[in-house]
């Protein structure tokens, strides 16, 4: 017997279940739905045996009425259908309060346990430097995304707490600092000072890395390896060393640490990201699950040290050809010992141009002027030509070889740009150096995406102001050039493409690097003459030919339908039946949303109809009675109010859900 309760509790159930999942028209969580539904089933029987005594139908030794067998059953079925109905009003409920995937699954709650404790853990230690760098207001519902004045002093709070936050924050800042667009220019100023620092890792453990990535002992590759780190950064070390050769190459080597370290903190800055985006205003404003999510796979990208030895090559290929008499290159690689965690790179003797000063003081001055116009000139070729180029070229990853080269170092980050951005660049220094506002402004909004109001006339004007200002002033006026351009393209509520945003970030590194190579380095005048001969090279009969080639290569297949549509096209008009036809919501968006704005509304006509049409069958007197204390008029003003509650039910859950539904995550409760 109690089996057989066991089995008729746990069959009773799983219908409910399904029917109120079915009735709702949406997936809503299991567990949720059992229980309620095992609630009700429990409940549901002492309240059904007690309704139907008073209103007769059931008898005090617990029978049903001979007389009113049939209705009993109507009614009983009707009393059972309005407890799957209360059961459907919790579930919105619970729907509205807890969204399904708000809350994980009892087995992966249980799997993820120790990593939750893990991330509370790094979750309080974010909070607490929030809060004592003064940034905790801005972790709540009603933090303000205008700051003002407030912004300098709050983002060098920022900066501070990310530079305890450690090397994921680091990195994440200085991503921030690429998009001043979004950020702006207080933050993106402050947040590029970023640097970490951070102790190095015990020879053991870096000797231990180094075997696993060679797959042999050190012994049999190098026949020096220097325990002392040439220098430590947040995700590796640098490493002398001498091949059996006898030629001497640095190891670049990732710390044991970084991968577990890095996976950790991205899982948290995802997660913050999405919580900031749901409830803070700012958060929504600035897109910061996007920004958090371009940065993971960015980050991702650059623990794989394969990819710096491909951006390598790719940066090699656009560097071969001397400029000016000086030679800008980037170290020999050797792909063969390298791997994900090592890579090996010839050593390039010399001083970056940050601790340079005293050799290129002795330098004469034409000397230190070709210096710079070698490096700017390369990186022009490198955006201009390739597409790919060093995105971070600050005085720290240039070199200033024995030999007098330069020598681009770190290209774990490089930008990458398409034949469409290099274009639009080329356009934008050929505008400049013929001082064409109007062409400088439709290559800046070729490369930009236009945002919401935005006045032509006025960025005309103060483009054309900023080009006649790079035409007139020399070395001294063009200081900050590249800043001021990003500055001008944010006050016009420009949007910046990620890749036109390294670009930017590029130049805007580059330029502090030249002019500690060249203080009167005339920035506007060299990258003027490198537009000038990027725009011959673009002339030369080759250059066109090619060009031309590939545009016909690609209209031929018009150019010849042409004809023949041009000549049905004629005939219609002939023969007056040429019209046009306009197909309103061709798109299945544009139809899918309309459908469901359909529905929903019938749906909530519907509810409100019954609604009405039940209360006054409840509440009227009139009618005939199909039992003692039973009239007929208010059994079916149930009925439709039944109908109702749950046309009410399910437009309302729709509602809830497809206002969560894209902050969702994780699995069903």
């Amino acid at each position: 017997m109690p089996l057989l309760i066991l089995a008729s509790v746990v069959f009773n159930t799983l219908l409910l279940g399904l029917v109120t999942r079915r009735l709702l028209g949406v997936p809503v969580g299991w567990v949720r739905t059992i229980l309620v539904s095992l609630t009700l089933t429990m409940a549901g029987g002492p309240l059904m045996q007690r309704l139907g005594a008073s209103l007769g139908l059931i008898t005090a030794d617990d029978t049903v009425d001979p007389d009113h067998q049939l209705l009993a059953a109507g009614v009983l079925a009707l009393i059972v259908a309005w407890g799957i109905a209360l059961g459907l009003g919790v579930l919105v409920i619970l729907e509205a309060l807890v969204p399904t995937g708000t809350v994980p699954s009892l087995t992966r709650f249980l799997r993820d346990l120790p990593a939750r404790r893990r991330r509370s853990r790094r979750y309080g230690r974010i909070v607490a430097l929030a809060v004592k760098h003064g940034l905790g207001g801005f972790l709540s519902r009603r933090a303000r995304s205008d700051l003002g004045d407030q912004a300098p002093r709050v983002a060098r709070s920022l900066r501070e707490a990310m530079t305890e936050a450690g090397v994921t924050y680091v990195k994440l800042g200085q991503m921030i600092a690429t998009r001043p667009d979004l950020v702006g220019e207080a933050f993106a100023r402050e947040l590029g000072q970023l640097q970490s620092d951070v102790p190095a890792e015990p020879w053991e453990v870096v000797r231990a890395t180094l075997v696993a990535e060679l797959g042999r002992p050190t012994e049999e590759v190098f026949a020096h390896v220097d325990p002392e780190p040439l220098a430590a950064a947040s995700v590796g070390q640098v490493h002398r060393a001498t091949l059996l050769d006898g030629t001497a190459v640095v190891l670049k080597v990732q710390r044991s640490d970084a991968q577990a370290q890095v996976r950790a903190d991205l899982d948290i800055v995802l997660r913050l990201a999405r919580w900031l985006d749901r409830v803070t205003d700012w958060g929504r404003t600035l897109d910061v699950r996007t920004l958090a999510e371009g940065f993971a796979t960015s980050l991702t990208e650059e623990l794989d040290y394969r990819t710096e030895l491909a951006n390598t090559a790719a940066v090699a290929e656009a560097t071969q050809v001397p400029r000016d008499g000086v030679t800008v290159r980037v170290p020999t690689a050797y792909p063969l010992l390298s791997g994900p965690r090592l890579l090996v790179m010839e050593e390039v003797q010399g001083d970056p141009v940050s601790r340079a000063r005293d050799r290129l003081a002795s330098m004469p001055s034409a000397r230190r002027a070709e210096l710079a116009q070698a490096l700017l000139g390369s990186v022009l070729r490198q955006v201009l030509g390739s597409g790919t180029f060093h995105a971070d070229l600050h005085a720290g990853n240039v070199f200033l070889a024995d030999d007098g080269s330069l020598v681009l170092l770190d290209l774990g980050s490089v930008g990458r740009l398409d034949a469409a951005g290099r274009g639009g660049i080329g356009r934008l220094l050929m505008a400049v150096d013929r001082g064409d506002s109007i062409a400088a402004t439709d290559a800046l909004l070729e490369v930009l995406d236009r945002g919401p109001g935005l006045d032509d006339q006025r960025l005309e004007r103060d483009v054309g102001a900023l080009v006649s200002r790079a035409g007139h002033l020399g070395s001294t006026g063009s200081a900050g050039l590249f800043s001021e351009l990003f500055s001008l393209v944010v006050r016009h509520g420009l949007s910046v493409p990620p890749q036109i945003a390294a670009v930017f970030r590029a130049l805007g590194a580059l330029e502090g690097t030249l002019r500690q190579i060249d203080p009167d380095a005339d920035l506007v005048t060299a990258s003027r003459a490198t537009g000038r001969e990027f725009a011959r090279e673009q002339l030369t009969p080759e250059a066109l030919r090619g060009s031309l080639e590939e545009q016909l290569a690609r209209m031929l297949p018009l150019l010849q339908r042409l004809p023949r549509r041009v000549d049905a096209l004629a005939e219609s008009l002939q023969r007056g039946e040429l019209s046009v036809g306009v197909r309103l919501l061709a798109d299945a968006r544009d139809r899918s949303f309309v459908t469901g704005l359909v529905q929903q509304l019938t749906m909530t006509l519907l509810a409100a109809a019954c609604a009405i049409a039940g209360i006054m069958l409840i509440v009227s007197d009139a009618g005939p009675t199909l039992a003692p204390d039973l009239a007929l008029y208010p059994l079916l003003g149930a009925t439709l109010f039944l109908f109702a509650f749950v046309l009410a039910a399910r437009a309302l859950v729709l509602v809830f859900r497809h206002t969560v539904l894209p902050e969702r995550g994780g699995g069903r409760t």
